[in-house]
């Protein structure tokens, strides 16, 4: 229950160097992006790499080959899915969500905020992050595709341009 054999360890360790090396190549190779702020659909790719890799570490039936071809083709899926998002509008609205207005001029938009499940403390702590103490001050939060909160002060926020493709405006 606690050791098996010699054998046994050996073979996590090799096959963890191994993947671990080989792990880092493919995420070189795929970019940037892969290792950026994730939304969900970066999420999910992480998730199945860690899973692939925990599976090729642990599992005897998987050899390092097949888990290779696991992780390499989770990376292909991925540059794939972001090479067919950037080039069409569907895809895209499949894949990823779009980012939301949660204040317009200082004031709270109570229904979006609901929809993405936001609360008003997240929101007023997002603008006091930015140093400032007064809703009124703000022309716009948007809650990003990648969960993060974007606070536009309205001596910032110009003719808007910013906010074109922003659920809510």
């Amino acid at each position: 229950m606690f050791f098996d054999s010699l054998q046994d360890l050996w073979r996590v360790a090799v096959i963890g160097v191994l993947t671990y090396a080989l792990l880092i190549v493919v995420l070189r190779i795929s970019g940037k992006r892969t290792l950026a702020k994730m939304n969900a659909f970066d999420f999910v790719v992480t998730v199945a790499l860690g899973s692939t890799l925990a599976t090729i570490l642990l599992s005897r039936d998987v050899s390092l080959s097949e888990g290779l071809a696991a992780l390499v083709l989770l990376v292909i899926l991925q540059l794939l899915a972001t090479w067919l998002s950037v080039r069409s509008g569907t895809v895209r609205h499949l894949l990823k969500s779009a980012p939301t207005l949660l204040v317009h001029d200082g004031r709270m938009n109570e229904n979006m905020m609901r929809r993405q499940r936001v609360t008003e403390n997240e929101v007023l702590q997002a603008v006091r992050a930015q140093g400032v103490g007064d809703l009124g001050l703000v022309a716009a939060v948007v809650l990003e595709t990648d969960g993060t909160f974007s606070v536009i002060p309205k001596q910032n926020a110009g003719s808007r341009t910013a906010l074109r493709n922003v659920q809510g405006t």
